[in-house]
């Protein structure tokens, strides 16, 4: 899988609870409850956008290709250039736990709307 292929993209983050896609910012993004957890680019070189936690982040931002995602930094997102020596079963994991922590922040009658916690 290639989730810098845009339809292995959407096909992959589609199947993550409440999910809908925007085409915005010159990005391909990924939206749970109307709140972006993931990005893809359309610009070269291609790179995916997404939020992870501080441990994960200092874990991240030490790798060739993963840097401080631009207007996200202080919220510890990483922006990951295709290429990266991250896996595409890393990238789904911690693209995943994006997913996780922005719907965490939703409100729980949101998050049950979405499938996200059983009521």
């Amino acid at each position: 899988m290639n989730l810098y292929n845009r339809a292995q993209y959407d096909k992959a983050l589609a199947e993550l609870a409440g999910v809908t896609f925007v085409d915005q910012w010159d990005a391909r993004v990924a939206k749970v409850g109307g709140k972006v957890f993931c990005l893809l680019s359309d610009a070269m070189p291609l790179r995916l956008v997404f939020k992870c936690g501080e441990d994960s982040f200092d874990i991240l931002t030490a790798l060739e290709g993963v840097e401080q995602a631009a207007y996200f930094a202080k919220r510890q997102w990483v922006s990951v250039t295709e290429g990266s020596p991250l896996s595409a079963d890393d990238l789904l994991a911690y693209i995943g736990r994006s997913h996780a922590l922005v719907a965490k922040g939703l409100t729980k009658k949101l998050r049950v709307e979405l499938g996200i916690l059983e009521g």
